[in-house]
């Protein structure tokens, strides 16, 4: 049980997933609430050239992210007005438009190799650089977290009264998906462009059929987030499997655990049964 802690790349990887699980347990219990999940697999789509551009340049990932962010952010507005187009068809098509981009300069045969890992991670072989910046990414999370929670849960459950209770439901939001973006672009380095939305919908979906509370839904999102990954580099370790394609592989089978898991809790006297979503 103990032997893959004896290999120093199998403890470097499950720290980063460790502190990964942490981030993405907590951020995406207010992801689900929001209703903020294909938001977040667009976001992780759109900044994929960002960080294909970043890579080939060699600086930092956050600096090609930031202004893919931006270049997705104005291109949705744009076709949005375009009359008889929904915001919903400017989000697919500027998303499938960037994404695609993306895939061709990675896939390029004059592009260097191990850009491809932008898309499938690679959890196994982290970095110095890859370990610190997950734990600070978990630090931040819990910081930023903590300090907006009861504004979170004023306009999460009630947005119509949350500007009475002093919280602005478009600035909570803009906060959410900050913290969203910079989970996203430290996530998918391990995780994967194709991948990395598992860690922040899966447990935190699994957690909601089990509770009710939003504290210990978030503890329990965590839990199963680290139990995951644990499971998911296990199973990498053992069968020769991809890391971050056993991970999230884990993550679904948690989800689909939890289903007559939730029924069964919900049929428990004085308890309803919780209305949780992935979409």
């Amino acid at each position: 049980m103990f032997e893959p802690f004896q290999d120093e790349f199998m403890r470097r990887a499950i720290a980063e997933m460790t502190l990964i699980a942490i981030a993405g347990g907590a951020l995406g219990c207010w992801v689900v609430l929001y209703r903020l999940s294909y938001a977040a697999e667009s976001l992780a789509h759109a900044i994929f050239p960002g960080l294909v551009l970043a890579t080939l340049a060699g600086v930092p990932l956050l600096l090609g992210a930031g202004p893919a962010i931006l270049v997705a952010a104005l291109a949705i507005v744009a076709i949005a007005r375009i009359p008889g187009v929904s915001r919903e068809v400017a989000v697919g098509v500027v998303v499938t438009t960037l994404f695609g981009l993306g895939v061709l300069l990675a896939l390029s045969p004059d592009s260097p190799p191990g850009l491809q890992g932008l898309l499938f991670g690679d959890i196994l072989g982290p970095a110095d650089g890859d370990l610190i910046a997950a734990a600070v990414l978990a630090g931040a999370v819990a910081v930023g977290l903590t300090l907006a929670h009861p504004r979170l849960l004023a306009s999460g459950f009630d947005r119509g009264a949350a500007r009475s209770l002093g919280a602005s439901p478009g600035a909570v939001e803009a906060v959410l998906m900050v913290l969203l973006a910079a989970a996203i672009v430290v996530a998918v380095q391990g995780l994967g462009n194709l991948l990395v939305v598992a860690v922040f919908v899966g447990p935190a979906a699994a957690a909601r059929q089990l509770t009710e509370r939003i504290v210990p839904t978030i503890a329990l999102a965590v839990g199963i987030a680290v139990l995951c990954g644990l499971a998911g580099l296990y199973c990498s370790y053992y069968l020769g499997t991809a890391g971050g394609a056993s991970i999230a592989l884990a993550i679904f089978a948690a989800y689909l655990l939890s289903l007559p898991l939730g029924w069964l809790l919900s049929q428990a006297p004085g308890r309803s049964q919780p209305q949780a979503t992935i979409g």
